[in-house]
């Protein structure tokens, strides 16, 4: 069966939900990934045995043309050249998504000359860190902490 993963409880019990295309919903564990897999995203579309109102031997479907493995639209490498040069407005921020972290960057970097320019200079020291951070980290690991989390800064 074909379904859509909901929710995954990562730091808790490991417990997720997945929405089959039947209109049900069936409950998941860790168990019930294949082996190092790392599929558990809300939005992961997904192959599954349904039984007894649990899906188990859960697989991600493939999904050509996405950014990272089919996971999502954001890519790491657009996001760290944004925050290398146009991140001193934060434009990186608003293109993860991450809208309030991206106004508090553009109101430091913008209302900065009032303050000799420090605002501005600590805002771009932040986004050229950031820049480095995101060409570091793994693809999968900066999906999980960027786009599906809810980490903002570094």
């Amino acid at each position: 069966m074909r379904g859509e993963i909901l929710s995954f409880d990562r730091d808790g019990a490991g417990r997720g939900v997945i929405s089959g295309d039947d209109g049900e919903r069936y409950t998941f564990g860790p168990a019930d990934l294949p082996d190092g897999a790392d599929i558990a995203r809300p939005g992961t579309q997904v192959d599954f045995v349904a039984h007894d109102g649990r899906a188990r031997d859960i697989y991600a479907r493939s999904q050509a043309g996405s950014a990272i493995g089919g996971w999502n639209d954001k890519n790491k490498l657009v996001a760290a050249l944004l925050a290398f040069f146009l991140g001193g407005l934060g434009i990186h921020k608003f293109y993860l998504g991450k809208t309030t972290a991206g106004v508090v960057m553009l109101a430091g970097s913008t209302l900065g000359f009032l303050l000799l320019f420090i605002p501005s200079a600590i805002v771009g020291f932040i986004a050229f860190v950031e820049a480095v951070i995101y060409l570091v980290k793994s693809d999968e690991r900066f999906d999980r902490d960027y786009v599906q989390g809810d980490k903002a800064w570094f």
